[in-house]
Parts: C-alpha cells; sequence; structure tokens
C-alpha cells in the first residue's frame, strides 16, 4: 500500500483500532489506577517520541499525571538506569523491535514496577517483555514514512486518558474522531495544489505548543524524511527565545494552531511574524482571525477540541509532506537512507 493510501486510511484503521482497544484500556485503567502511580516514564524514538509527547500534556492537563521521557541511553550504552519508583513504564514502538526500547521496558519490570507497551506489533519483543499491551491495530504499515501508525498511537493515548478520567464525555468526543478526520482528508486536492507554491522551499521552521507541540515535531520529521528540507519544530514560546531571529521576509514558517489554551500565544506570534516580519506563513487552524495571517490557510472543524486536535491536525501535515515531495520529484515510498524498522541501542 502507498503512503497516500495509507494517510487515506487512517479514519477506518482509527475506528477498528477504537472497538478493539475500548475494553483493553478499561482494563489497563482499572488494573493500574492512577493512585497507584507516581508518574509515567516513556521510552520511545522517532515518530513514536512525538506520541510519547502527546502524552505528556495530554495526560498532565487531563489525568494530572507527570510524564518523563526516558533516556534509553542509560539502560544501554551507559548501563546506569534511573530508579523508576512509582512510576509505570511505557515503552512505544509501531515494530516492538528497537533494543533500547525494550531494554527500558524490562528495567522497570526488573524494578517491580508496571510496565505497558503500546504497539502494532502484539508478537514483538516489546509486546512479549511488557505486562500489559495495546495494540494499535494499524494494519500493515508498508511505507517508510509513519503516517496512520502515528495516529493510531496517539488514539491509544487518548483512550487511556479517558479510561484514566472514567469520562464517558471524552469517549463520545473519540468516537467522533472519524467525522473530522474524514472532513481533513477532503482537503487532499486543494493541499496537492497549495503545495506547488513550496516547491523550491529548503527550509523552514514549523510552530506547535501544548498539545499540537507533538504535531510540530511530526510535521517536521515528515518533511525531513520525505522532502529532505531542513525543518526545525519549536514551541511559540521557545521560538521567541532567540530562534525568530532567522526569520526575514518570505522565510517559511508551518504553524499548528487550533482554538484552545494556547491559541492567543500563537496568534500574537504569527501576527508578529505577518506583520514584522513578513513571513510566509502555512497555518493550520479552526479559528478564522488567525487564518487571516496566512498566505496558505487550511481550516480545521470548528467544533474539534484541543485535547485530540493532534489526531486530526496532523492529517493536512501529512498530505502537505506527501504532495511536496511528488512536487519535488522525490519518491515518496523509499526516502534516501531510511528503512521501515530501525533497531537501536
Amino acid at each position: 500500500m502507498s503512503l497516500h493510501a495509507e494517510i487515506l486510511e487512517q479514519t477506518a484503521v482509527w475506528q477498528h483500532s477504537y472497538e478493539q482497544n475500548r475494553e483493553v484500556v478499561q482494563a489497563i485503567a482499572q488494573t493500574v489506577p492512577l493512585d497507584s502511580i507516581h508518574h509515567a516514564f516513556i521510552a520511545a524514538r522517532g515518530t513514536s517520541d512525538n506520541a510519547a509527547r502527546y502524552a505528556s500534556y495530554l495526560w498532565g492537563a487531563q489525568n494530572r499525571l507527570p510524564v518523563t521521557l526516558a533516556t534509553p541511553s542509560l539502560f544501554s550504552l551507559y548501563q546506569q538506569p534511573p530508579r523508576l519508583r512509582g512510576a509505570l513504564v511505557i515503552g512505544i514502538s509501531q515494530s516492538g523491535q528497537s533494543p533500547d526500547i525494550v531494554n527500558v521496558v524490562a528495567e522497570g519490570k526488573q524494578q517491580g514496577l508496571p510496565t505497558l507497551a503500546i504497539t502494532n506489533e502484539p508478537d514483538s519483543p516489546l509486546a512479549h517483555t511488557a505486562d500489559f499491551v495495546i495494540n494499535i491495530h494499524a494494519g500493515v504499515e508498508t511505507a517508510v514514512a509513519a503516517t496512520k501508525t502515528y495516529t493510531s498511537e496517539l488514539l491509544a493515548i487518548a483512550m487511556l486518558s479517558a479510561a484514566w478520567s472514567q469520562a464517558q464525555d471524552q469517549f463520545a468526543a473519540i468516537e467522533r474522531l472519524g467525522e473530522w478526520g474524514t472532513a481533513m482528508l477532503a482537503h487532499d486536492e486543494a493541499i496537492s495544489q497549495l503545495a506547488q507554491r513550496y516547491r523550491y522551499m529548503q527550509e523552514c521552521v514549523v510552530l506547535g505548543r501544548g498539545y499540537n507541540y507533538a504535531t510540530a515535531f511530526e510535521w517536521s520529521l515528515k518533511l525531513k524524511e520525505l522532502t529532505y528540507i531542513v525543518a526545525e519544530p519549536y514551541s511559540s514560546a521557545d521560538f521567541r527565545h532567540g530562534p525568530i531571529a532567522i526569520v526575514e521576509r518570505g522565510f517559511p514558517v508551518m504553524a499548528v494552531a487550533p482554538t484552545g489554551a494556547v491559541l492567543a500565544d500563537m496568534r500574537n506570534l504569527l501576527q508578529k511574524l505577518s506583520e514584522e516580519k513578513q513571513a510566509e506563513l502555512l497555518i493550520i487552524s479552526n479559528d478564522k482571525d488567525t487564518l487571516t495571517l496566512a498566505n496558505s490557510p487550511i481550516l480545521l472543524p470548528i467544533d474539534l477540541p484541543e485535547w485530540l486536535s493532534p489526531l486530526v491536525s496532523i492529517i493536512p501535515a501529512q498530505l502537505f509532506a506527501y504532495h511536496l515531495t511528488r512536487v519535488k520529484g522525490y519518491n515518496t515510498e523509499a526516502p534516501r537512507g531510511l528503512n521501515k524498522v530501525t533497531r537501536t541501542t
């Protein structure tokens, strides 16, 4: 299956994954309740690391659960694992094959802590090591650039949050993801045309904050993997602390700015970039005032809740990276120097 086809099938994948995992996440939440753990300790690499960034915001905001992102080298190369007392130790990996991720989960188990694998391969070393497994049920992903496995990992994280909260309204919102995702997939042809404008782009920055800090990292990763553009991700707050100096007239800035707690800060920065720096702005948002600042606006569903927006906002970013790759004449299915499974130690 092609990269484009895998992007387009995501809403169907979400529905299947949701149906398969509703009871699974409820069981995990009951067996490992929030009052039994002090924090979540997550090991991941690449795209899955961006899913972990989403977990750090979502579980922190919705469940008041602190999240720490692991440094796997401490467990493998340095062989000096930290004490993880009170943690739920989690490995996120679409393949479940990376030894360094498995090592972190194995050490958590060695320290007598509950362990969880979020993976697309239930027969993988990671899944066999963990106490609990959320199989994201994304199906075979043949494209090197991960798309449906990424959003299915986000879905698993969102479902576990809702299960911990015992919030039926959150599950009801999750059940609407297919509707919102389908609305974004309808922009496919428009994004194909929009990509022509950026044919000669060689560098850019990608901005997001809060829940969509993860989206900024994942969008920039897709641009690097597929189009070989130097794409640097930042939060809108961090970008003000020095990197904004690189922006001059016509410099491309990609931004994800849905309505919610961080919108005012994002809009203020984007207004500055537009009016003072005359940057080239591509903005994904459901705030119409913010979209008026964009050279290239992409409208998100108006009623999309901020906490679920990373699952939906990444779709136009994936489509943009795909179409820009084609515009530049590169191979969308075989990015240079990359393999589907990367086994880091």
